[in-house]
């Protein structure tokens, strides 16, 4: 294995299977890296927040992530495409040149493209911090006043959103050659520079002291700072492999005209391809509702609720949107690259014929392998899935108190958290054929995505509604809400995904019950195991002390072996 600080070599990378596989792993080792250096210094802000500041935080979080996705993310996923179907144009045989000018211009055409999402994020970073600010001015009443540094702290937040979108000329590039060692280093050093600053400025704020002899309240600065550290790390890292690979490759980080771009139907400004253009601006739409979407449980509690109920949500949906973070999405986001590659020469995958003399062909047929692949992940996640739900919603509120102290557990967040459980396989399930669909879906399709996006935007404001006010369902309606959206998303991708399959002569569901549904003997375990810890850990037990919890949380697991034993 070569050594990962190394730059790439030069040439075109096959979308072989084995390295999305690596990649996914390297990426999910990275997350459990990161996210736990994370979540260790988070248990350790938690003695230093209020559920208020937290609240506001994760608002602020929601404004550079928002920021973050309506500048980079259409334009990742047409890059992406774009080097899927260069790379397949350019095989010959079932072997992919290495064709050094090629390569070249291949990875020019993708960082002139990135500076785009660069230009995008300085707008929109201005426009939602003006409109955030307005919103914050209208706030009165007593529950939600400000606390201190924030317009200050939106101020780096916007900073911090410029200096991580510096690095996506370097990121796309090394994207495109699944370069996932350079990735982990970046994400390593950015983690630990974020966690660092952020527990650094919290713990030195309580060593000032302010006019009334006591902590200075520096509210949510260190979040600020922290993330602009993130943003400073990534940006060092990714520019370091960057470079390397520029100077190897003989492409430029910076804006450069192609060669030979002077067929204006091709290029704009002799700078961008115009079909990745095209594809990203007909994503653009898909991304603003989906990102509606995902991040819409913030959007409708902020209107809904104050920034103390906020928080609450907020802690319980951290918690509970660990295994998607740390799992789901690096499975996700490789899925998309191998998909994208693997399916990138359509008429590859046309109608495959059932020929005798042809079976060994067609077993290994790019569409066909797609399928089993899918079909695979899918079958998995439900698995995961019986043993999440068993053992999950009973140990939240053990788990919630022992690592956050008695304030919290008792806030209502453990109670949000179990709920939350029942969430868990729906992002999982709906992450993965979102990729999918993602990395074959055409213009037209994906405009009819966004038309169907819209109106499941419009069930969940429904369902938010009614949950929320109605209803009266707080933080546990609001994950109501977000589960009968995600029902809907998944039920369109699977219409989606069967069709696909179908039109190319390739059953995906068939005998769902062999190829998908786990064992009739895995789900009777799953439901004994359910009724067996709801027994051994009693709702009374959620108030006892830290030992206490430890025991309950060791019952569970012992609990959990003969269930994952079955499955």
């Amino acid at each position: 294995m070569t050594d990962k600080a190394q730059p790439p070599t030069s040439g075109t990378t096959t979308p072989a299977g084995p390295s999305a596989v690596r990649g996914a792993s390297l990426l999910i080792a990275l997350q459990i890296a990161s996210r736990a250096a994370t979540f260790i210094a988070n248990q350790l802000l938690l003695r230093f927040l209020t559920a208020q500041l937290l609240g506001v935080a994760t608002q602020l979080e929601v404004y550079y992530l928002s920021v973050l996705f309506f500048a980079r993310e259409s334009l990742r996923v047409a890059i992406q495409r774009q080097g899927g179907r260069e790379n397949t144009a350019d095989a010959k045989d079932g072997k992919f040149k290495k064709d050094k000018s090629s390569s070249s211009s291949s990875s020019q055409s993708a960082v002139n493209l990135a500076y785009v999402s660069i230009l995008l994020g300085v707008l929109v970073a201005l426009l939602l911090g003006q409109l955030y600010l307005m919103s914050i001015n209208k706030t009165t009443d007593e529950d939600n006043e400000h606390p201190p540094f924030l317009v200050p702290s939106l101020y780096l937040y916007a900073i911090a959103s410029a200096v991580e979108l510096l690095s996506e000329p370097a990121f796309v590039v090394l994207q495109l050659r699944m370069q996932f060692g350079a990735r982990a280093a970046a994400e390593s050093v950015a983690t630990v520079l974020r966690c660092a600053t952020t527990l650094g400025a919290a713990v030195l704020s309580t060593h000032l002291t302010s006019e009334s002899g006591v902590g200075l309240d520096i509210g949510v600065l260190p979040f600020a700072l922290g993330q602009l550290a993130y943003g400073t790390g990534l940006l060092a890292v990714y520019v370091w492999f960057g470079a390397g690979l520029a100077r190897l490759d003989g492409f430029s980080l910076f804006p450069r005209r192609l060669s030979g771009a002077n067929n204006d139907s091709e290029y704009a400004l002799q700078l961008f391809d115009r079909p990745t253009l095209h594809l990203a601006l007909s994503m653009s739409v898909q991304s603003i509702v989906k990102h509606v979407l995902t991040q819409g449980d913030t959007f409708l509690v902020s209107i809904l609720s104050t920034t103390t109920t906020q928080g609450v949500y907020a802690l319980a949906n951290n918690y509970g949107g660990l295994a998607a973070r740390l799992l789901f999405q690096p499975i996700e986001e490789s899925s998309r690259s191998y998909f994208s590659r693997l399916l990138a020469d359509d008429g590859a995958a046309k109608n495959v014929k059932t020929d005798k003399k042809d079976k060994k062909e067609q077993e290994n047929a790019p569409t066909v392998r797609a399928a089993r692949d899918l079909q695979t992940l899918l079958k998995l996640y439900l698995l995961l899935s019986l043993v999440v739900t068993a053992i999950g919603p009973a140990a939240a509120a053990p788990f919630l108190r022992l690592v956050t102290g008695p304030r919290w557990a008792a806030s209502g967040a453990a109670a949000t958290l179990a709920a939350y459980v029942w969430y868990i396989p729906l992002l999982a399930i709906n992450g993965v054929a979102e990729a999918f669909v993602a990395s074959v879906a055409t213009e037209a399709q994906v405009y009819r995505q966004s038309v169907w996006m819209g109106g499941f935007s419009a069930v969940f404001a429904a369902a938010g509604y009614v949950c929320l006010r109605v209803l009266d369902g707080g933080a546990i309606g609001l994950v109501a809400a977000n589960g009968i959206n995600m029902a809907c998303r998944i039920v369109w991708c699977l219409v989606f995904i069967q069709h696909y399959f179908s039109k190319r002569g390739v059953s995906f569901f068939g005998d769902v019950t062999s190829t998908l549904m786990p064992h009739p003997l895995s789900v009777l375990a799953a439901v004994v195991t359910s009724t067996a810890v709801r027994r051994l850990v009693p709702v009374a037990a959620a108030t006892a002390g830290p030992a206490a919890q430890i025991t309950q949380l060791i019952k569970i697991a012992v609990l959990a072996v003969p269930l994952l034993v079955t499955v």
